[in-house]
C-alpha cells in the first residue's frame, strides 16, 4: 500500500543486448511498456544513427499507408477495426511489406490516373453535348425577324440602315457561372458593343475530374463580325478559362455531330463504371487490413527509433542501452528480455544490470481508469518530485466533496449522476468507436470525477435541503407554531395566517423534535424571509471549517515527506512551527465555533459574542471592547498564550533554521579539511578544540539527550568513520561524499525569509480562500431560486385551459436553461474553484512537483498518437 500513496521506486538498467536478439527484446519490451530509454547518442547526428536507412524505410512504408487511407476515406469506404494486436513482423518481413504497398500504391496511382483521364474525357463531351443543344435553341430564337434586326443594329448600325446582309461569325463555350456578369462586362468594354452574347445555365452540376468538386456552368455563344473581333473574343474566353468547342454552322451537321456524342458519352459511361468498380474492390479489400498494416509498420519504426539510442559495442556483436524501470517490474522485464531472445533464436541471453546513480529519476505513479483522472488533476499542476507524496489518492475524496459544497443541489447532482453513470456503463462501446470530438473525449476521460462529484451533489443537496431551490419535507418541521408574542399557549389561527404576510416564530418553542433537525436544513427556511441570513451564517462558518481541517491535513502531509527523505531539521524547524502556528490562529477559530454552536441556546443567543471581532481582537491583544463579551472564563489569557506562541514560531522558521543550516555548512566544511588533513592530525584536533556537532551539541551531549539526533549533520558513527579516515561511506542519503557544496548564506536567508513570510500570509488568505465554498453555494442556490420563480413558476401559476400546453413549452425552457447556465457553466465553474483550492490552498503545504514525467516505451501509446518522436 506504501506505493499507492508516492511515486514508484525507480531504478537505473543496463540492458546488453546481442544484435541478433535486440530487435525482439525491444519488441517485447514495447508490449510490456515499462522501460524509458535514454539517449546514449546525444552528440550523434539523427542521420548518421545505425538504423537510420530502416527508420526512412518505415517512414515511406507510412507514407504509401496513409495515402492508400486517403483515398479509401475520399471513397467512404469503412476500414474495419477488430481490435486485433498484431505481432511485431521480423526484419526480413520488411521487404515483403514493401514489396506489397508499393504494388498497392502504383496501382491506385494508375487508377487515379486513367479515371481522371476518362473524367475529363467525358466532361469534354459532355459540354460539347449542352453546347450543341443550347446553341440550336439560340439559333432557333435568331430566325424570328425581329431578334435578327435587334442582333444586327447592335452589331453594325450603319450596315443595318442599308439593309445589307451580314454575315456573322460566332464562338461557342461553357464558362464557370460565377464568371459570367465580369465574361460579360469585358466582352462589351474590349469589344466596344460589337458582339452578341447569349448564355444559358447548365441545370446539372458538372463534376471536376482534377478535385471532384461538382462544378455549376453555363453555355455561351458569342455572335461577331471580321476576324479582329474573333481573335479579340478569343483571348478573352482564354482568359476566363472558359472552354471553346467548335460547333457546325448548319443545323444538319450539329443534329449529326450530338449523336456522334451521346453515342461516345454512353460508351464512355460504360467504361468509367467499370474502372470505378475495379477502384472499389482495391480500396475495400485494402480497408480490411489497414489498421494491421498500420500497427506492424508504426512498431517497427518505433523498435529502430528506440534502437538509435543504443550504443554499440567494439566488437559490433552487442547493442548497450540504459533504461529507467520501476523496481517492482525488474522481474517483468527480465523474463519480456528472456522471451525476446527465444523469439529470435538467440543462443546468447539478453542481460539486465542496474546501475547506481547520483542522477534523480523519473515519477511514475501507476494508475487505472478509476484513478487516473484524479492523477491528471494532480499532474496538471507538476509533475510530482520523486518519491514524494502523491496526492492523488486524497483527491479522489477531497475534490469531488469541495466540488459538491459549491454545488450542492440534490436535484442537480441526480442529473450529473446519471449522466456519468450512462458514460461508465458503455465506456466500452464510446472506447471502440473513437471519437474525434475532443471536448467529448476529456468529458469520458474524466466520467469517474463527474460521477463522484454527482454523487457528493447529492449528499450535500440533502445537507443543504436544496433540489431544485426546493426544499423537501421529509421529516416535518422542528418549529412550532406558536407565536413569539402573545399569550402563552396561544397559536395562530387561519385568519391570522391570511391576514398576515410575515410571521415571526419563537426560536425558544420546542419544537416536533426537541432538539437537531435529524438531517440537514429544517425546510421551514425555505419560507423564513431571513433565510439568507440564516444559511450565509451557517455556510460561512462551515467554509472556514472545511479550509482549516484541509490545509491542516496538507501541513500534516508534509511530516511525512520530511522523514521519508530523513530531514529532521525540516521537521523541528519547518513541520512543528507550521503545524503550531496554524493550529494556534486558525485550529482555535474552528474550537471556538464549535462552542459558539455548543454553548449557546435559542434563549441566549441574542447575547451571543461575534467570532469575527473576537478573532479580530484576539490578534490585536484588544480586550476592552464593550460590545463583545468573552465567550468563557479565562479567554484572555489563553488568546495572549496562542498569539505569542504562533508569534514564536516565526523567528524559529525564519531565524533559527536558517542559522542551523550555515553551521551545518561550517561543520561540513571543517569535516573536508580535517580528511584532507589524515587520520592523526584529524583525532588531534577534535580532543584539542572539542569541534561541536552542526546543533552545537558534543558527542556527550548527544549522548547526554539519549541520542536524539536534530539537523541534517552528521551522526557518531560518521564520527568514527572520519576519524578512522573512511569519510567516502556516509550513510545517510543524499549525503554519499562530504565534499564541498556552495553555500551563500545570503540567498539562504532570502529564500527561507520568502517561504516563511508566504506560509504566514498565506495562512490567512488561504483561510480567506475557503470562503469560496460558502459564496460559489450562494451563487448556485440563488441562480436556481431565480430560473424557478421566473420560469417555471410561470408554467406551474396558469389555471387556464390552454396551461398545460404553456407548461410543456416553458418545462422544455426550464429545463434547456438548467442544463446550459446551472449544470455545464455553474458546474464548470465550481469544478475551477475545487481546482484552485487543491493547486494552491492544500498542495502549496506539501507538494513541490519539481519532477518529471516517466514516459515508457509503449506500443500503446504510440499507436494511441501519444508518442512524442
Amino acid at each position: 500500500m506504501g506505493e499507492l500513496f508516492r511515486s514508484e521506486e525507480m531504478t537505473l538498467a543496463q540492458l546488453f543486448l546481442q544484435s541478433e536478439a535486440a530487435y525482439c527484446c525491444v519488441s517485447e519490451l514495447g508490449e510490456l511498456g515499462m522501460v524509458q530509454f535514454r539517449d546514449l547518442n546525444p552528440d550523434v547526428n539523427v542521420f548518421q544513427r545505425k538504423f537510420v536507412n530502416e527508420v526512412r524505410r518505415c517512414e515511406e512504408m507510412d507514407r504509401k499507408l496513409r495515402f492508400v487511407e486517403k483515398e479509401i476515406k475520399k471513397a467512404s469506404i469503412p476500414m474495419v477495426d477488430t481490435g486485433e494486436n498484431p505481432e511485431v513482423p521480423f526484419p526480413r518481413d520488411m521487404i515483403d511489406l514493401e514489396a506489397t504497398f508499393e504494388k498497392l500504391e502504383n496501382e491506385l496511382k494508375e487508377i487515379n490516373t486513367n479515371q481522371e483521364a476518362l473524367k475529363k474525357n467525358f466532361l469534354e463531351l459532355t459540354e460539347l453535348k449542352h453546347i450543341l443543344r443550347r446553341t440550336q435553341q439560340f439559333f432557333d430564337e435568331m430566325e424570328d425577324p425581329n431578334l435578327m434586326e435587334e442582333s444586327s443594329s447592335l452589331l453594325d448600325p450603319s450596315e443595318a440602315g442599308r439593309g445589307a446582309p451580314l454575315r456573322l461569325g460566332f464562338v461557342a463555350g461553357v464558362i464557370n457561372r460565377e464568371r459570367i456578369p465580369t465574361f460579360e462586362r469585358m466582352l462589351w468594354r474590349v469589344c466596344r458593343g460589337n458582339v452578341f452574347l447569349r448564355q444559358a445555365e447548365i441545370e446539372d452540376p458538372l463534376e471536376d475530374p482534377a478535385t471532384g468538386d461538382q462544378v455549376h456552368k453555363s453555355v455561351f455563344i458569342i455572335f461577331f463580325q471580321g476576324d479582329q473581333l474573333k481573335n479579340r473574343v478569343k483571348k478573352i474566353c482564354e482568359g476566363f478559362r472558359a472552354s471553346l468547342y467548335p460547333c457546325p454552322e448548319t443545323p444538319q451537321e450539329r443534329k449529326e455531330m450530338a449523336a456522334g456524342v451521346n453515342t461516345r458519352i454512353d460508351d464512355l459511361q460504360m467504361v468509367l463504371n467499370q474502372t470505378e468498380d475495379h477502384r472499389q474492390r482495391v480500396l475495400q479489400a485494402a480497408a480490411k487490413t489497414m489498421r494491421v498494416w498500420f500497427i506492424k509498420v508504426r512498431k517497427m519504426k518505433a523498435i529502430y527509433h528506440t534502437l538509435n539510442l543504443c550504443n554499440i559495442d567494439v566488437t559490433q556483436k552487442c547493442l548497450i542501452a540504459e533504461v529507467w524501470c520501476p523496481v517492482s517490474d525488474l522481474d517483468s522485464i527480465q523474463f519480456a528480455l528472456r522471451r525476446g531472445t527465444e523469439r529470435s533464436g538467440s543462443t546468447v541471453p539478453s542481460i539486465l544490470n542496474r546501475m547506481q546513480t547520483k542522477q534523480t529519476p523519473p515519477t511514475f505513479n501507476k494508475t487505472n481508469k478509476f484513478t487516473s483522472g484524479f492523477q491528471n488533476i494532480v499532474d496538471a499542476y507538476g509533475i510530482g518530485t520523486y518519491r514524494e507524496i502523491n496526492p492523488a489518492p486524497y483527491t479522489i475524496i477531497t475534490f469531488p466533496f469541495l466540488f459538491a459544497v459549491m454545488f450542492g443541489d440534490m436535484g442537480h447532482g441526480v442529473l450529473i449522476t446519471c449522466a456519468a453513470l450512462y458514460l461508465v456503463i458503455r465506456e466500452s462501446r464510446i472506447l471502440s468507436q473513437k471519437s474525434d470530438n475532443e471536448m467529448f473525449n476529456m468529458v469520458f476521460a474524466g466520467r469517474y470525477i463527474i460521477l463522484l462529484m454527482g454523487v457528493f451533489s447529492v449528499y450535500t443537496g440533502l445537507i443543504y435541503n436544496d433540489c431544485f431551490s426546493k426544499s423537501l419535507n421529509m421529516f416535518g418541521s422542528g418549529w412550532s407554531v406558536r407565536p413569539m408574542f402573545g399569550p402563552k399557549g396561544a397559536n395562530w389561527t387561519v385568519d391570522t395566517l391570511d391576514s398576515n404576510s410575515v410571521l415571526q416564530l419563537d426560536p425558544a418553542v420546542a419544537g416536533v423534535f426537541g432538539g437537531p433537525y435529524p438531517m440537514g436544513i429544517d425546510p421551514i427556511w425555505n419560507l423564513a424571509t431571513n433565510k439568507l441570513t440564516f444559511l450565509n451564517s451557517f455556510k460561512m462558518k462551515m467554509s472556514v471549517i472545511l479550509g482549516v481541517i484541509h490545509m491542516v491535513f496538507g501541513v500534516s502531509l508534509s511530516l511525512f515527506n520530511h522523514l521519508y527523505f530523513k530531514k529532521p531539521l525540516n521537521i523541528f524547524l519547518g513541520f512543528i512551527p507550521e503545524i503550531v502556528f496554524m493550529c494556534s490562529l486558525f485550529g482555535y477559530l474552528i474550537l471556538l465555533i464549535f462552542y459558539k454552536w455548543a454553548a449557546y441556546d435559542a434563549l441566549t443567543s441574542k447575547d451571543a459574542p461575534s467570532l469575527l471581532i473576537a478573532f479580530i481582537n484576539m490578534c490585536l491583544f484588544n480586550y476592552n471592547d464593550p460590545t463583545n463579551l468573552p465567550l468563557y472564563r479565562g479567554q484572555m489569557g489563553i488568546q495572549c498564550l496562542l498569539v505569542l506562541i504562533a508569534l514564536g514560531c516565526i523567528p524559529c522558521m525564519l531565524v533559527v533554521k536558517t542559522l542551523v543550516m550555515r553551521r551545518q555548512h561550517l561543520w561540513k566544511k571543517h569535516l573536508s579539511q580535517m580528511r584532507e588533513a589524515g587520520p592523526a592530525e584529524n583525532l588531534e584536533s577534535l580532543e584539542q578544540t572539542g569541534t561541536t556537532s552542526p546543533t552545537g551539541l558534543t558527542q556527550q551531549g548527544t549522548q547526554k539527550f539519549g541520542g536524539v539526533r536534530v539537523g541534517n549533520g552528521p551522526t557518531e558513527d560518521e564520527a568514527e568513520i572520519i576519524e578512522h579516515d573512511q569519510l567516502s561511506q556516509h550513510s545517510e542519503e543524499g549525503d554519499e561524499h562530504l565534499e564541498e557544496e556552495p553555500f551563500d548564506f545570503g540567498d539562504v536567508a532570502v529564500i527561507q525569509a520568502i517561504h516563511t513570510i508566504e506560509y504566514c500570509l498565506g495562512c490567512i488568505s488561504n483561510t480567506a480562500s475557503y470562503l469560496r465554498l460558502w459564496a460559489l453555494s450562494l451563487a448556485h442556490a440563488q441562480l436556481s431560486e431565480v430560473l424557478w420563480g421566473m420560469v417555471m413558476h410561470l408554467g406551474l401559476s396558469s389555471r387556464s385551459g390552454g396551461g398545460f400546453f404553456a407548461l410543456t413549452i416553458i418545462f422544455s425552457a426550464f429545463a434547456t436553461l438548467t442544463v446550459c447556465i446551472l449544470l455545464i457553466m455553474e458546474g464548470l465553474s465550481a469544478f475551477l474553484h475545487a481546482l484552485r483550492l487543491h493547486w494552491v490552498e492544500f498542495q502549496n503545504k506539501f507538494y513541490k512537483g519539481q519532477g518529471f514525467k516517466f514516459v515508457p516505451f509503449s506500443f500503446e501509446s504510440i499507436l494511441n498518437g501519444r508518442f512524442d518522436e
